[in-house]
This record gives structure tokens, C-alpha cells and sequence, in this order.
């Protein structure tokens, strides 16, 4: 009798241990949606400078076809921008923005095996009311160990086709008639 009352406490506990409230997942985030681009061997962002306004921003990336990228927010811990536009295009590559996570990212990509200084500016806008900000973004970038790929090969001559070779071939039919004598 003692043996069943400890094997059906313990089978009670067992299945209560199974209803405990287990304290609720840290807030998950979702991925970005843009992590799986490919990232540059070399990049290094400097600081964002400016206090109010306009700002600028320092990028040093290798031109291997990868991107770099940084991550801003409004003046004083305000998220993201509800809006904002390339102002200026950068000459030697693509520059994408887009908003994740409460923060607003300003990504650049340079032209493969490009070695030399870039620059764009984007136009910030923090919704509100409030005044669009410019943030300035200077690149060098640098091509050490990059090398351009091989030209494609030349395409193959078109064929060309012959005029009559559209048509059914012509036949010529000869009748030969028998002379007649008088």
C-alpha cells in the first residue's frame, strides 16, 4: 500500500512538473531580410558625426563586389526615419536603403575592382513634422587582391541564310515535242 501512494505521488508530481509556467521567450526578433547579401571582405565604418541635422559618415570598403552597411538612427535614440531618398547617386557603386528593427540602414556596394574615393548623400526624413536631415556618406574604396572577371567570350557569327533557300526549289520541266515532217 505505501508503494502505491509514493508511486502515485510521484507520478502526480511528474505530470504537475509538466504544467509549470516557464517564463516567456525574450522578444524575438526577425531575421533581416537583407543578411543573406554578400558583405565585403574589408569594410570599416567610421562614426556618425553631427549632432542635430545634418550628419556625415566615413566607409572604407574593398570593391569585391560585397556590401557595407550601417545602421542610424533619428538624434537622441528617436528609431528609425519614417522616410528617405538618394539624393546624390554614388559614381563608382549602389547604395540601398531601407528600414529593420527600429533602425534605418544606409548600404553601399562598390563597383567591382574600383579603387578610388565615393560619395552620396541621403535625404533623411523623421515624419512628424519635422525637418529633413542630409546624412553624407564618403567612400574609398580599394581593390587590393580583386580582380576583374574574363570577358565573355564573342558570340558566334549569325547564320546566314540564302535567298532561295526559302523557297521551294524551282524545277524545270522540258517537253520535247516530236518534229513533224509534211
Amino acid at each position: 500500500m505505501r508503494v502505491r501512494v509514493v508511486l502515485a505521488s510521484l507520478t502526480t508530481a511528474g505530470l504537475l512538473a509538466g504544467c509549470v509556467q516557464k517564463p516567456p521567450p525574450p522578444e524575438a526578433v526577425a531575421p533581416n531580410p537583407f543578411g543573406y547579401l554578400k558583405r565585403s571582405a574589408a569594410c570599416s565604418i567610421g562614426p556618425v558625426t553631427g549632432a542635430g541635422g545634418d550628419r556625415s559618415v566615413a566607409i572604407k570598403a574593398r570593391s569585391d563586389d560585397g556590401l557595407c552597411d550601417v545602421a542610424i538612427d533619428q538624434p537622441g535614440g528617436g528609431g528609425s526615419y519614417a522616410s528617405f531618398v538618394l539624393g546624390t547617386l554614388p559614381a563608382h557603386g549602389k547604395a540601398f536603403i531601407y528600414n529593420f528593427n527600429n533602425k534605418t540602414y544606409v548600404t553601399y556596394t562598390a563597383e567591382t575592382a574600383y579603387a578610388g574615393p565615393d560619395r552620396f548623400v541621403v535625404s533623411l526624413v523623421p515624419g512628424g513634422g519635422k525637418p529633413r536631415s542630409a546624412l553624407v556618406v564618403d567612400v574609398t574604396d580599394d581593390a587590393t587582391g580583386v580582380a576583374l572577371p574574363p570577358p565573355p567570350a564573342p558570340a558566334a557569327p549569325p547564320l546566314v541564310e540564302h535567298a532561295r533557300s526559302r523557297h521551294r526549289p524551282l524545277h524545270h520541266h522540258h517537253v520535247v515535242r516530236p518534229k513533224t515532217t509534211d
